[in-house]
């Protein structure tokens, strides 16, 4: 028996809600694309983010602030699954494999999705398959059947209006993320501040560490040149006219920022984290994630922001080819139907 030509898919993140980042946006463009392709696709997730999903896909809002262990949770994601009695179950990031592989799920297969390096994977290895983000975590998984989707967006349209004022500045370097401590920013700023490049630097986005590193910037006597501008709905905007966008975490599964960035065609010049190891040339990477390899290859490659951009060309043709939201949904459509298949033929 050969699986359906339309699916039932049921999509679930575990995140707590509040804070919206790269899994989560994940989620949403990827449940949307595949409703778009004609799919049935339904999304569990916390209340807080059923305004992030399109129409198109069918919301249902779970407490998954509580902890994967918590017996009620569990039976309401029970009471959800055997309604909808999907094709596809999909979990996107660990706790949400962890609560899937306790749930004893009625759906015909189970996938889930790693978004980043963990010690361990365990959570995903009674699901029937595991997508990976990145080649560096594809590596490390054990699981017997594995696939490598890279994540994928469309940009946004340029006539839609950045959060905030773009600088009138002819260059200008961006950096966009979570206000983190994985992120590095205090890392770039201090980089920044000690080599006082001719562009100034925009970070766009909001955080814990906001208020750190705002005093950080007013320490170093970078106020001029280094700004915080807050959260950024579309950093398109902003990716379209900076010289250089700068990733400086001290680890990624697959930024989407690297993704937004090349598909604008702005070159990016990174830490060695995962995504930016596997798309950009050697000489566009530190050594190291740590401070002196990022303040080394900002000092060099800062020089001649042409010539940077130059040496991306190919990147930028590889991101509008492969790096698309298109892309990474019919690679995740294809997987579903080889496990189906696998699973009819057993």
């Amino acid at each position: 028996m050969n699986a359906p030509d339309r699916l039932t898919i049921a999509q679930l993140i575990a995140t707590p809600g509040g804070s919206w980042g790269g899994m989560e946006k994940h989620t949403a463009d990827l449940s949307e694309q595949l409703a778009r392709c004609g799919h049935k696709v339904h999304v569990m997730a916390h209340p807080d983010y059923r305004h992030r999903f399109s129409p198109e896909v069918t919301f249902h809002p779970l407490p998954f602030q509580w902890g994967r262990r918590n017996p009620l949770l569990k039976l309401r994601l029970r009471h959800v699954l055997r309604k909808l009695s999907p094709d596809v179950l999909h979990a996107q990031g660990n706790k949400a494999a962890a609560l899937i592989s306790a749930a004893g799920t009625p759906a015909i297969v189970t996938v889930g999705t790693v978004h980043g390096t963990k010690s361990s994977h365990k959570d995903f290895d009674k699901l029937d398959g595991v997508i990976a983000v990145s080649k560096g975590i594809h590596q490390v998984l054990s699981h017997p059947c594995t696939k490598l989707i890279h994540n994928g967006l469309n940009p946004q349209s340029k006539k839609t209006k950045a959060t905030h004022p773009i600088p009138r500045a002819q260059v200008f370097a961006v950096a966009i993320g979570r206000l983190e401590p994985v992120k590095q920013f205090s890392n770039l700023i201090s980089a920044w501040a000690a080599l006082t490049p001719t562009l100034p630097l925009y970070i766009l986005g909001d955080g814990s560490e906001a208020d750190r590193l705002k005093t950080l910037i007013q320490h170093l006597g970078a106020d001029s040149f280094i700004k915080l501008t807050g959260h950024e709905e579309n950093p398109t905007a902003w990716l379209d006219q900076a010289s250089v966008c700068v990733i400086s975490s001290e680890r990624e599964g697959f930024p989407y920022t690297l993704v937004e960035a090349l598909l604008a065609r702005c070159p990016v010049l990174s830490t060695p984290v995962n995504g930016a190891l596997e798309l950009l040339p050697a000489e566009s990477l530190a050594t190291a994630t740590d401070l002196s390899a990022l303040q080394a290859l900002l000092s060099v490659q800062l020089a001649d922001p042409e010539s940077l951009k130059k040496s991306q060309k190919a990147c930028f043709e590889y991101a509008s080819r492969e790096l698309t939201l298109e892309a990474m949904a019919k690679r995740t459509e294809v997987f579903y139907y080889e496990l189906l298949n696998a699973n009819s033929r057993a």
